[in-house]
């Protein structure tokens, strides 16, 4: 481990790829100079007096010095750690004493980490089964009463001192000691926040191992949980393979930040940048605002933690800087690229409509190559329906297979009080399942037969149950071997020039519509003033096709129930007056009961249409990088590709599949689109003719039995409903 070093006031903490240095005077200005003495760096500290040198070639001998100062100050030689070198000894980990309430987790650079713990019952009873949650939200906040269940705390006294993390809560009331952990940089850790940076992945495996070492932890092996960020964070840490490490939980998690960020390589600049800077703000000194209070009550270290804050990362301005994928700033943050190196058991689950990650986490799922178990669900829904009855009871089972090892059950104090918990997250008063293993006395037969399951399982209609409608429970589920499908049979639909799909091509040699650029599309959102989306029944504001905005193409009423699951592909023809294009697909389903409702959309700024070697038919995949940019010549036609995100849906007997094009906005509750801007406007056709026939291609999933009716409208979970109306396109000029 390196440590601190000072000179007078000034003090360096020496790190991997980084020197930290702390209590100089504001705006000093300092050079970082080589064993040769040769100039690094220089940087001005900040109004706390400190400044971080980052991406320093690991190397020994390095001297900080003040440049305008009489005399000079300086500190060194210093050594700078290299990821390889970094890791300490065994240890330094289990010399750490953790205790029940807030502390500190001390990392191989000697930053420290705030901590809060819970444990289910005495520390001399233990050992318990431990889960972790990681994060730059206030997972290490002290504990507190959660309001309106102080009658319970007998019964459950998590409830009483509750960690503010959602996961660590309820793994908390299932019986498991619970670590809440802030990243550095945030809350009352040391450090400086930077977006998944190399540190933050080394300290969560610091982390792992400093917790699992611990006496009261069970067989000091320990699981992550988390929904979101702390779902995110979770591959990031598990990618390090942290040897103590057991099982990961993410739920609503992404599958590549740029995804999230910049969806078709459009600029999310709704949901992506306002989640990035209200971190970023929350990053501050004191800046979570619990953090005032402990030092208040003599917490020295936490107040120590502070100086750093400032020389945060500005990744708001990252974000802004990279339009375009580049490998060497992305690629790291791409988990897509590295879920692979994951040995450990695995539960995700995600929402295909979430308002918040998105729908993209689908590029992870046939990407964990080297867990050992993988269990996946996937649904209709919005962000926070990870944690959903029908989630947490199957999470609760792999937790207890994974990291308790024990027969999975749940207890029927918390079985009893789970609806009053529900009503709190959901509004809705819902029941949790005891699980199915409940009834096992041996561990064995119970991981045998669980691991028998298929692992992909796919939750239909959820919302659509009848007696509480809304409510986030599926109607029907079906289990898969593998992601994507192996039993899918895509189905092609050919645009024909009267606005029909039809499943053959178009024989018209000449024929295309237009629609025209709608500028201001990109700031809207689809909820009525007021509206929530994780209301059971939100109040939608989706508007319908505007004339001339749009082109769309519907089907003959459907002769059978066609069950979908996977991502398909629109494959269009087009021809613009301008240079680019911004587009939106729209897969929605016209019901026999004169309603619409909303499946799915797919994204794409057509200049960057350049398909990378992981594309298939049903997943055209961009490389959005620069040099792959193809700006349109205006009046000639290109064929484009634009994916269309994960989805799963029943389209009934008598409906009919709609699938309309037109400018990005409009069909997401907290996404916004930086669209490209035309002065004059721009007018952008699509073909539909034998020369240039554009279509559409759908996983069709055939022989899973739907018995289940037409579920109501509205009613589905992140799927919005209107009247339909019937939409006539523009012929191109």
């Amino acid at each position: 481990m390196a440590g601190s070093g000072g000179s007078g006031g000034l003090q360096v903490r020496q790190s991997v790829e980084q020197l930290m240095v702390t209590h100089a005077h504001p705006d000093t200005e300092l050079r970082l100079s080589d064993k040769d003495g040769k100039e690094v760096q220089t940087g001005v500290t900040d109004k706390l007096g400190s400044l971080i040198f980052r991406k320093v070639p690991p190397g020994d001998g390095y001297v900080i010095a003040t440049t305008r100062q009489s005399p000079e100050q300086q500190l060194g030689p210093l050594h700078v750690m290299s990821v390889d070198n970094s890791l300490p000894a065994q240890s330094f980990y289990s010399s750490q004493k953790l205790v029940q309430g807030n502390g500190y987790v001390t990392t191989r650079d000697g930053t420290k980490l705030s901590v809060f713990i819970t444990l289910p019952g005495p520390i001399d009873q233990g050992p318990y089964p431990t889960v972790i949650d990681y994060s730059g939200y206030d997972p290490s906040r002290p504990g507190a009463p959660i309001q309106g269940a102080q009658v319970l705390c007998k019964t459950l006294p998590v409830l009483c001192d509750a960690p503010s993390a959602p996961a660590a809560l309820i793994a908390a009331l299932m019986g498991y000691a619970t670590v809440g952990v802030n990243m550095r940089g945030t809350g009352c850790s040391g450090g400086a926040y930077d977006f998944f940076e190399e540190l933050q992945l080394l300290d969560g495996y610091d982390v792992v191992e400093t917790v699992a070492a611990q006496d009261w932890v069970l067989g000091h092996k320990v699981g992550m949980v988390g929904l979101s960020y702390p779902g995110i964070s979770q591959m990031f840490v598990a990618e390090a393979r942290p040897p103590s490490l057991a099982a990961i939980t993410p739920l609503s998690v992404i599958g590549n930040t740029a995804s999230t960020l910049e969806p078709g390589g459009i600029l999310n600049d709704g949901f992506a940048i306002d989640w990035a800077t209200h971190v970023l703000d929350k990053a501050d000194p004191y800046g979570q605002g619990w953090e005032q209070g402990q030092v208040d009550n003599g917490d020295t270290t936490c107040e120590e933690n502070q100086l750093l804050h400032l020389q945060k990362v500005d990744i708001i301005q990252e974000a802004f800087d990279t339009k375009y994928y580049d490998p060497a700033i992305v690629d790291p943050l791409n988990p897509t690229l590295f879920v692979h190196k994951i040995d450990v058991p695995v539960f995700l689950a995600g929402a295909w409509q979430d308002e918040q990650t998105g729908p993209f986490f689908t590029t992870l799922l046939d990407q964990f190559k080297s867990a050992p178990v993988v269990r996946f669900n996937v649904y209709n829904g919005v962000h926070p329906d990870g944690f959903a009855p029908h989630i947490l009871t199957e999470w609760k089972t792999f937790l207890d297979l994974y990291v308790a090892h024990r027969v999975p059950s749940i207890d029927p104090a918390l079985l009893d009080v789970a609806p009053l918990l529900f009503d709190q997250i959901f509004g809705v008063s819902m029941k949790l399942s005891q699980t199915r293993f409940a009834s096992y006395s041996d561990y064995d037969k119970a991981k045998a037969d669980f691991e028998n399951e298929l692992p992909l399982r796919a939750i239909f209609e959820n919302g659509g149950v009848k007696s509480d409608l809304g409510a986030p429970e599926g109607t029907f589920e079906h289990r898969f071997s593998q992601w994507p499908p192996a039993e899918t049979q895509p189905q092609r639909w050919y645009f024909e020039p009267d606005g029909s799909l039809g499943q053959s091509p178009p024989t018209v040699s000449d024929s295309a519509s237009s629609f025209n650029l709608d500028p201001d599309a990109g700031e809207r959102g689809i909820l009525a003033p007021g509206g929530n989306i994780w209301d059971k029944l939100p109040d939608y504001a989706w508007p319908e096709l505007t004339d001339g905005d749009a082109v769309a193409f519907i089907s003959p009423p459907l002769q059978k129930d066609l069950l979908m699951l996977g991502t398909g592909s629109v494959d269009m023809w087009l021809k613009s007056t301008v240079d680019d294009a911004d587009l939106e697909i729209n897969l929605t389903e016209a019901r026999p009961d004169g309603k619409e409702m909303y499946v799915q959309s797919g994204w794409l700024r057509a200049s960057e249409r350049k398909l990378g070697p992981t594309s298939t038919d049903l997943w055209p995949e961009p490389t959005f990088m620069e040099k792959d940019v193809q700006p349109l010549l205006p009046g000639q036609w290109v064929k484009v590709r634009v994916a269309i995100a994960g989805f799963s849906h029943v389209f009934r007997k008598g409906s009919r599949i709609r699938i309309s094009v037109d400018t990005p906005g409009d069909r997401r509750s907290v996404w916004r689109f930086r669209l490209e801007k035309f002065p004059n406007g721009a007018i952008h056709a699509v073909a539909h003719s034998s020369t240039y026939p554009s279509s559409v291609l759908l996983p069709v999933i055939p022989g899973v039995p739907v018995t289940t009716p037409l579920p109501p409208c509205p009613s589905l979970r992140g799927e919005p409903c209107r009247k339909y109306v019937a939409y006539t396109n523009t012929p191109a000029q």
